[in-house]
């Protein structure tokens, strides 16, 4: 098939507006939009504006009334419990409109917030689609977060009603939510009236009297009374949800999104860009607390008519590498998008791919990969393990949708290992100099995109217009700033290299150093701290930590290795990942007092580095290269030399000979000409 990327891109280039307006007739609307566009509203501007739609609607409704209402919707397949339920859109229909009566008879309406703090079980997605029908604006948090993280969420959204279950269920342990979510009210000020809880099995819970609803009991009598909620009309431009995503000063950004806009896009995406068609089985193996789930997992398949799986389970452990295989071979999956970290989970455990040759995988069609960067291994290996398309691509929270992409739906375009494909529709990528001038072709610089955005990404952030524009919109005038680096070639393929802030990609999750950094510092033990993002093989990175004890303290470092790692688990939850602290006697700074985390995390990913010019004491960098060679992470040889040939640095290693005393390191490891 010949592509048509270009001849669509071109269309949109000459006259976005009508671009948009055509896409938009796959979606529903209740009354049609005054303008497409309106430079004049909102921050950057508005889609749609004018327009009443209902999201839950388009998803479920009229699916039903158009001759779906028998075909599957949505598959729950529960590795982790070994349980397996289907829900035709008839049925789906029943459990939303239920849920949609219980949020009305609770005083939830039009505006409202409601935070849904839930496993991957299928009322996760009946909750979404309930707060849609009725106009309402959920904000799903992933259950893996902390009280404290839940807390911050719900004094920033200010939610009537919270949805949670009794438990989640890990690969053999039962996480108790109550405990969680109790402790995160007790924490908030701004308290929810009620909460609604979901009893599993496995761990059930005690309800608080007054507060607390059970969900099962209340969905069933709505059932009972044959409770029929109509779908409420909103704005295109109303919010649908906000969806936190991790601040460069450690504080959650609420991303918003619109209802008009957003169908637009994600009905259109799932065709032109993942090739996908209405009636076929798409599974988006991520979670509903993460944008990935809230796109792909719940609104996009359901608008386009599709069918979708949730799962909950892990690509490893559940039982074995050969999981992934099998949901796709049992629910005849054509398409699977999932974040490279699981792929190199998967090769790490069966690097020869035996466990594919178990399933019949004929009628899988591409594996698209995103969320962090895909390593070019990993995605040649399984181009040859599963003998299927394999993309990466690249968007983020705030977009919604992909930025670039591989769009099999246009026809395939090569492959080029490394780029996340070429600018979609509404993109008009380009490389900047931190001074705002363009850069040649492959040259690195911060990439930004031309405003105005297009429908789907976010409008704004909850509450601050102002935090949003400086964010995104004032740092490059006239362009929204991605924060990341990279590079396009002269083909237009874009290269997404790393982040220009201090947020880290650990498995996929984006988490903020800086939100690290404070918990470290709370410790009465410690005057200083700095954490860094190291490379890692399966999770893409891993986060590592320094810290400066006060003076006087005696305590055995390692114990307080132990609390802050648990500090960081508790506060923030397993999926930081802080498994490295490094004791040090003192952080490198520039004269003016910034710490040079850039060049530390150069060292400490073998990464070529020169001495900054602005480094206040060169010594410190030698104590930096001590700690992490006396921890086996090592540095560039190489870049250590070139470094200690401008500033003398005494770098100890192996056991003195020639070297400086108290040396930590194994023989042999430091590098430097003339020590050992």
């Amino acid at each position: 098939m010949t592509s048509s990327y270009h001849e669509v891109y071109r269309r949109w280039q000459e006259d976005p507006e009508t671009f948009w307006a055509e896409a938009a007739r796959g979606i529903d609307w209740f009354s049609p939009w005054e303008k497409v566009f309106d430079a004049n509203a909102g921050v950057y501007g508005r889609w749609f504006v004018g327009a009443t739609c209902n999201t839950c609607f388009n998803a479920v409704d009229r699916h039903v009334a158009n001759g779906r209402a028998d075909q599957v919707a949505l598959i729950f397949d529960s590795a982790t419990t070994g349980t397996k339920r289907s829900f035709t859109y008839r049925e789906l229909l029943a459990e939303v409109t239920a849920l949609a009566a219980v949020l009305q008879d609770n005083g939830i309406g039009k505006g409202d917030r409601v935070i849904i703090y839930l496993p991957m079980i299928p009322e996760a997605m009946f909750a979404m689609l309930a707060c849609a029908r009725i106009g309402a604006v959920h904000s799903v948090v992933f259950g893996g977060f902390a009280p404290k993280e839940l807390a911050t969420r719900i004094d920033d959204a200010k939610p009537k009603l919270l949805i949670s279950a009794s438990c989640g269920i890990e690969p053999g342990r039962v996480i108790a939510y109550k405990p969680l979510f109790d402790q995160a009210i007790d924490i908030a000020s701004a308290k929810p009236d009620t909460v609604i809880i979901v009893q599993r099995n496995q761990l059930k819970c005690d309800l608080v009297d007054g507060r607390d609803i059970d969900y099962a009991h209340a969905v069933s009598d709505a059932k009972a009374a044959a409770r029929a909620v109509a779908c409420v009309p909103v704005l295109a431009t109303d919010p649908l949800y906000i969806l936190y995503t991790s601040g460069t000063t450690g504080k959650p950004k609420g991303v918003v999104r619109d209802n008009g806009g957003h169908m637009v896009v994600l009905h259109w995406s799932m065709e032109a860009e993942y090739g996908v068609r209405s009636g076929e089985v798409y599974w988006a193996a991520s979670d509903v607390g993460w944008v990935v789930g809230h796109s792909y997992i719940v609104y996009a398949p359901l608008l386009k008519g599709c069918t979708t799986v949730l799962f909950e389970g892990k690509p490893i452990g559940t039982p074995d590498a050969g999981c992934f295989w099998r949901v796709i071979a049992e629910h005849n999956v054509v398409v699977l998008f999932t974040a490279p970290t699981a792929f190199r989970a998967i090769k790490k455990e069966d690097p020869e791919g035996k466990l594919v040759r178990n399933y019949d995988l004929s009628k899988f069609r591409a594996l698209f990969l995103g969320g962090e960067r895909a390593d070019p291994d990993t995605l040649k290996w399984a181009e040859r393990k599963l003998g299927a398309t394999v993309i990466d691509h690249w968007w983020q929270t705030e977009t919604g949708s992909p930025i670039t992409i591989n769009p099999i739906g246009m026809g395939k375009l090569p492959v080029k290992y490394g780029s996340p494909g070429v600018p979609m529709p509404g993109y008009r990528i380009e490389i900047l100099d931190d001074d705002g001038g363009a850069v040649p072709a492959g040259t690195l610089g911060n990439v930004v995109a031309k405003l105005p955005l297009p429908p789907a990404c976010l409008p704004t952030l909850w509450n601050a217009d102002s935090d949003f524009e400086d964010l995104y919109l004032r740092p490059f005038p006239g362009y929204y700033k991605t924060a990341d680096a990279g590079f396009v070639d002269e083909d237009g393929y874009v290269y997404i290299m790393a982040r220009t802030d201090d947020i880290i990609n650990v498995a996929g999750h984006r988490l903020s150093t800086g939100g690290m950094e404070e918990i470290l510092a709370e410790h009465p033990d410690i005057a200083e701290c700095a954490v860094i993002g190291i490379a890692d093989p399966v999770k893409g990175q891993v986060p590592c930590g320094f810290i400066v004890l006060k003076t006087g303290v005696s305590r055995d470092t390692g114990d307080i290795e132990k609390e802050v790692i648990q500090s960081v688990r508790e506060r923030i939850g397993a999926i930081a990942a802080l498994r490295t602290v490094l004791p040090v006697k003192r952080l490198p700074k520039t004269r003016s007092g910034k710490i040079l985390r850039g060049t530390m995390q150069k060292m400490a990913n073998r990464e070529d580095w020169a001495m900054p010019a602005t480094v206040d004491d060169p010594a410190i960098l030698a104590e930096i290269a001590a700690a992490l060679i006396a921890r086996g992470i090592g540095i560039n040889r190489d870049a250590l030399t070139t470094a200690s040939a401008d500033f003398p640095l005494q770098i100890p290693c192996a056991d003195g000979g020639g070297c400086a005393d108290g040396c930590t390191a194994p023989p042999g490891t430091c590098g430097i000409e003339g020590h050992r």
